[in-house]
C-alpha cells in the first residue's frame, strides 16, 4: 500500500498541475477572442469612417475638414497596428499555453498508466496467491481423503 501512496500524491499534482494549465489556456483563449474582435471593430471603424469621407468629399469639404479625417483615420490605422501588435503576441502565448497543458496532460496519462500497470501487477500478484491457496486447500483434501482410504 506505501507504494501506491507517492504514485497517488503524483497523480493529483499532475492532475492539479493540468488542471491550472486548462484555466489559464481558457483565459488566455478568451482574452484572444476578446482582443480580435475589438480588431474587428476598429477595421469596422475605419472602414465606415473612410466611407463618410468619401460621401462628405463628394457633397464638398473644406481642406481643414479633410485635413481632420486624414488625421483621424491616421490615428485608427496606429490602433488597429497596435491590436495586431497585441493580438500576435497573445496568439504566440496562446501557443505556448497549449503547448504546457499539452506537456502537463502527457504527464499525467504517465503517471495514470504507470498506475494502471501497478494495479493489473497487484491483481496478478492477488491472483496467483488465490489460486496457490486453492491448489494448497485441495491437496490437503485430497491427502485427508487418501489418508481415510
Amino acid at each position: 500500500m506505501s507504494s501506491r501512496l507517492p504514485l497517488d500524491t503524483l497523480i493529483d499534482l499532475a492532475k492539479e498541475h493540468a488542471d491550472t494549465a486548462a484555466r489559464a489556456l481558457g483565459r488566455l483563449n478568451q482574452e484572444r477572442q476578446h482582443a480580435e474582435k475589438q480588431l474587428d471593430l476598429l477595421r469596422d471603424y475605419r472602414n465606415d469612417y473612410l466611407t463618410r469621407l468619401q460621401q462628405t468629399m463628394l457633397s464638398g469639404m473644406t481642406a481643414s475638414d479633410c485635413h481632420n479625417y486624414q488625421r483621424f483615420i491616421t490615428t485608427l490605422d496606429d490602433a488597429i497596428g497596435q491590436q495586431v501588435t497585441a493580438l500576435d503576441a497573445l496568439n504566440v502565448n496562446l501557443e505556448k499555453s497549449r503547448l504546457h497543458w499539452q506537456q502537463q496532460q502527457r504527464k499525467l496519462n504517465a503517471f495514470d498508466t504507470l498506475a494502471q500497470r501497478e494495479a493489473h501487477a497487484a491483481r496478478i500478484v492477488a491472483e496467483r496467491r488465490e489460486q496457490r491457496a486453492n491448489d494448497e486447500h485441495s491437496a490437503r483434501v485430497a491427502a485427508r481423503r487418501h489418508s481415510f482410504y
